[in-house]
């Protein structure tokens, strides 16, 4: 290779030139300044290739393979994020091809520059879930200063564009990952001395909470943080219940250092009325008045009991229809004047039997409280006027077209005429 001379360097003219090697070529590069006076020539893959052509290295196939800036910035991002979670190499190797796979999709080289800094936290956030790694949503959003619908919007679109399988997170896993968050666990300045609780049992009663909201229909079809929260909210005051029952849900969170999910209030309220119907039921607890608060002093007992005091609490739904079954036959020989009377003073029975704790069918709150239907305004007189323009119906075209026996007889009429 032959390297074009020079005395000295025409930028800044000092004449300390020295040749480096960059990647595998020869250069002369002024060592005052760092401007590059002449490179090497090396063989392309191009066309040149079988003429035994050289060209500069600036020309050949190696300066294409140089990754760009905004895939160095986002591998950065990704190795950055994995050394703050402590996820194991592997993790982190998956993560960034993950990345590189999701950048060089067509579907994300027009989105916004705030939906690619997302890439890589949700590339990061697959493969802890493939690993079956618990780690929750919300980690990410706070690592990366993030919004959670923008995240899960991008997070959705990597999964079905990269076409990734992403397996379901464990509700107990979740439940540990979630605790780890609170700031109850130590001693702090910030933190009243009977605010602080042991983690193994404040997990352990927490679990034992979202057990007992899962096997009554309260985890189905819902979010599990509001629901997680709610629970540990109820375990740590279940704990130390004297000092702690006075505290409000808003409180304990803030103090924790954790959000308050707007739905969480309405699971709090659904674990009390399960509580209390479990309550209703221990026998050296019915000589005392029934509230929320006696009810959480005695969720150690209602937890250990919890199959039997549900089997009392609910009734099943064979046994509720056949219930409702009696009471509609009534009896035999009574008019239906009679009958219709019967049942209105059964609905103020039925009310005070909801309102005293009576047995009732274990089913979803959605069934239990269903949301109210919109009624449907009725259609106005312009509404049914007929125009002559309504839609023709396709039972109504069939009418006018001809079958096969009606072709063949209007064409042997056809003949006669």
């Amino acid at each position: 290779m032959a390297m074009a001379a020079a005395a000295s360097c025409p930028s800044c003219g000092s004449s300390a030139l020295v040749e480096d090697a960059h990647y595998a070529q020869q250069q002369l590069v002024c060592a005052a300044c760092g401007c590059v006076l002449a490179e090497g020539l090396l063989t392309t893959t191009y066309a040149e290739e079988e003429h035994l052509r050289e060209v500069a290295y600036s020309q050949s196939t190696g300066q294409k393979e140089q990754l760009s800036r905004c895939m160095q910035r986002g591998i950065r991002r990704v190795q950055d994020l994995c050394k703050v979670l402590q996820l194991p190499s592997v993790f982190e190797e998956t993560a960034v091809l993950y990345f590189q796979r999701a950048l060089q999709h067509p579907s994300f080289h027009l989105v916004s520059l705030e939906k690619k800094e997302l890439l890589g936290g949700c590339c990061v956030f697959v493969t802890c879930r493939q690993h079956n790694w618990p780690l929750t949503m919300g980690t990410i959003c706070s690592l990366l200063y993030a919004k959670k619908e923008l995240f899960a919007g991008v997070y959705l679109s990597v999964q079905k564009e990269l076409e990734l399988s992403v397996p379901a997170l464990s509700l107990m896993d979740l439940v540990k990952t979630h605790l780890n968050s609170f700031r109850l666990f130590q001693c702090a300045a910030d933190i009243p001395a009977p605010f602080v609780e042991d983690k193994e049992k404040m997990v352990a009663r927490t679990m034992q909470i979202v057990e007992l909201a899962s096997e009554t229909w309260l985890v189905t079809g819902r979010h599990p943080v509001p629901i997680i929260t709610a629970a540990a909210f109820l375990s740590w005051q279940s704990l130390q219940p004297a000092a702690r029952l006075t505290c409000t849900f808003a409180r304990f969170c803030k103090v924790a250092g954790v959000d308050l999910p707007p739905p969480a209030h309405l699971r709090l309220k659904e674990l009390h009325e399960i509580l209390l119907r479990m309550a209703s039921q221990l026998a050296w607890l019915r000589v005392f008045k029934m509230d929320k608060k006696m009810a959480i002093k005695h969720i150690g007992d209602l937890l250990q009991h919890r199959i039997f005091l549900l089997k009392k609490s609910f009734c099943t739904e064979d046994a509720e229809e056949q219930r409702a079954g009696a009471q509609g036959e009534g009896c035999p020989g009574s008019p239906p004047a009679a009958g219709g009377a019967a049942q209105e003073e059964a609905r103020p029975s039925e009310g005070k039997r909801q309102r005293d704790g009576g047995r009732r069918p274990l089913l979803p709150p959605c069934l239990i409280k269903p949301r109210k239907r919109l009624r449907t305004a009725a259609p106005s007189a312009a509404d049914l006027a007929i125009t002559g323009e309504e839609p023709i119906s396709d039972s109504e075209i069939e009418q006018y077209l001809r079958g096969q026996e009606e072709i063949q007889a209007f064409s042997k009429a056809k003949t006669w005429l």
